[in-house]
């Protein structure tokens, strides 16, 4: 039987929250090396000797942060995929879900593409692997729509990650605000999917 969640258990896990949110931020826009424990602590007004009640250090937040969005993406992605009663539906689905992703969490996405190296290497094994299953659950996604082998399957989602994940760093901050953009990711990137040779 589990214990009542208590207004502290709460308190704590959204400040957990809020220190992971300004966390990528900072390292987003000056770096793992170019960021300390205090001005994280200060971005969540607190000092920085108090983050450690939440995480052990910089490096292990930094794990936190790319682990925690490497686990949302395959259970949301799993989610989102079981919901489509068709595999255009389903495939569709899981574009609509990783294009809202992208426009949502531009930080964390530029934290990945820079900072992943600084992880410790257990966290950086627990990236790697939900990253293959997040990969395979496109590919079995795809596979009914498209007539290639494993090996294209493969180039196909990857590439497709690369041009929708590329948003971070070729829009403005009030672009990825606009449904239009959304509108035009997913289409771009369904036709990548899909493209014929």
């Amino acid at each position: 039987m589990t214990s009542p969640v208590t207004a502290r258990d709460r308190a704590k896990a959204e400040r957990s929250d809020a220190i992971l949110r300004e966390a990528a931020r900072l390292f987003a826009d000056s770096g793992y090396n170019g960021v300390s424990l205090e001005d994280i602590g200060a971005a969540v007004g607190v000092s920085g000797p108090a983050v450690y009640r939440h995480f052990a250090g910089k490096q292990a937040l930094l794990g936190a942060v790319l682990v925690k969005v490497s686990d949302d993406l395959v259970t949301g992605g799993t989610r989102v995929a079981a919901e489509g009663p068709t595999p255009e539906e389903r495939m569709r689905a899981l574009v609509a879900f990783h294009v809202d992703f992208a426009l949502g969490h531009a930080d964390v996405i530029r934290v990945h593409d820079r900072e992943v190296a600084q992880l410790d290497a257990r966290d950086h094994a627990e990236v790697r692997r939900l990253q293959r299953a997040y990969i395979e659950l496109w590919i079995s996604t795809l596979a009914p729509l498209v007539d290639a082998d494993a090996d294209e399957l493969r180039l196909r989602v990857q590439a497709c990650f690369g041009l929708i994940n590329s948003t971070p760093h070729s829009t403005r901050a009030a672009a990825r605000q606009r449904s239009a953009t959304a509108t035009v990711l997913a289409a771009m990137a369904e036709s990548a999917l899909r493209a014929t040779i």
